[in-house]
């Protein structure tokens, strides 16, 4: 069974290893859940920066870190809902392509890697450009480094991806047990990480949240959120219950000064508020599915990457000439004057953001050229090369040195061991 519109409706076959469903059409759901995720990244991507230049260093603040606006984020930091509609995605494409796991993995691997390739090329020769003509190295070092940063929900995703036709094994096995266990090893992994000091141990919840999210996307598709209020109640519930008495923090994004973040790594606070965020969004399904979101939806759908991937140099170009050049600091969050440049901030950025959407988009659909087929050796080499690559941009962007070239390499090898004609 498959939730496609009000009510479950029969798939019209269950193909092996899909998540027991197969659909014929899009889910306009999981695409109005990736559309507005992805929306909120952009707005508050753009909306929080507190930015200001002394002559020499660009210093960069964050507007919910404003006392008592921490409750904000547990809407706004949408990663969860993207992670629980990419798991709904990559269900739905398993089961529609029919192709073998390799085939349909080495496919999502050239969307995913693809459209990184005009980014690199933009941004690895950018920075010598730049300080060339005598811009600043210490802002502009920020902005190469934080476009790359921006990078880690790929690698993150990346992993995802790769693990979907097994998870999907284990959730046709196990079903709810895949995801109780996951959401213990996030547990075990904040005991640990909080009690021995060990902060490194944390990293272990970038599997276990994200995978316990993204699994909750197969339920979805066969039907089996059928309680979303209890989800709700019960996952905001218990992210209340932690903060107040636990080791965690209220915001759900990192902010400057922070002891402990509830994102990097993730923490079992946040995977409680993404079970609150699934369950409130399913509870709200029945009244988004009828709005009139048609050619929305038709129209973002395939630039969602690009705007991912470009949001931030555009707020990097818009900083670089009001704040850099023209001295113009962003004014106290909430201020008269804050609420009242907001719009022509937004407007600078927006009217920056259209000409690299434009020219970029088009590289969201690669090209189907003649590599042949990969087997799974092939297919894994191509997951290690492509994660290496993404992994190197997430840790030191694209600021000059060695590590930018490194990274397209292994993007550009791993991409030549994927088959493009089991393209999903």
């Amino acid at each position: 069974m498959t939730v496609l519109m009000d009510r479950p409706i029969q798939a019209a076959t269950r193909p092996r290893g899909a998540a027991g469903a197969r659909t014929a059409v899009r889910d306009p759901f999981i695409d109005l859940l990736r559309v507005l995720g992805m929306a909120l990244i952009v707005f508050q991507h753009w909306t929080i920066p507190v930015l200001t230049y002394d002559g020499g260093r660009l210093t960069t603040g964050n507007a919910l870190s404003t006392p008592g606006v921490w409750v904000v984020t547990w809407i706004s930091q949408v990663m969860p809902l993207v992670f629980f509609a990419g798991g709904a995605a990559n269900a739905i494409s398993f089961g529609r392509s029919g192709a073998n796991p390799h085939r349909w993995l080495a496919a999502r691997l050239r969307r995913l890697a693809w459209p990184l390739l005009p980014l690199a090329a933009v941004w690895i020769p950018l920075p010598h450009v730049l300080l060339s003509l005598g811009v600043p190295a210490q802002p502009l070092e920020v902005g190469a480094k934080l476009t790359g940063q921006l990078l880690w929900f790929l690698a993150v995703y990346l992993i995802a991806v790769t693990a979907t036709p097994l998870a999907l094994r284990l959730h046709e096995r196990y079903g709810l047990l895949v995801p109780a266990a996951l959401a213990a090893g996030a547990v075990l992994t904040d005991v640990a990480r909080f009690t021995t000091g060990f902060e490194a141990v944390g990293y272990l919840n970038i599997v276990f949240v994200w995978m316990a999210v993204h699994q909750l996307g197969f339920f979805y598709v066969q039907g089996r959120l059928r309680r979303p209020w209890a989800l709700a109640l019960g996952g905001f519930g218990a992210a209340a219950l932690l903060v107040a008495s636990g080791p965690y923090p209220g915001s759900m994004i990192g902010l400057p000064g922070a002891e402990v973040s509830n994102m990097a790594p993730p923490t079992l606070a946040m995977l409680a508020v993404g079970i609150g965020q699934i369950g409130l969004a399913a509870l709200l399904r029945p009244w988004l599915v009828r709005l009139p979101t048609g050619r929305l939806l038709a129209w973002a759908s395939p630039r969602i990457m690009t705007v991912y991937l470009w949001h931030m140099p555009a707020l990097f170009t818009v900083t670089g000439v009001v704040v850099v050049l023209l001295g113009v600091d962003t004014p106290r969050p909430g201020s008269a004057l804050w609420l009242a440049g907001w719009p022509v901030w937004f407007g600078l950025l927006c009217l920056v953001m259209w000409p690299l959407l434009k020219g970029f988009a088009r590289f969201e659909a690669p090209p189907a050229l003649p590599y042949g087929r990969a087997g799974w050796g092939g297919t894994l080499a191509a997951v290690a090369l492509i994660g290496g690559g993404v992994l190197t941009l997430t840790v030191g962007g694209f600021a000059p040195g060695g590590g930018p070239f490194l990274a397209v390499l292994a993007l550009l090898g791993g991409l030549l061991m994927t088959a493009p004609r089991a393209r999903v």
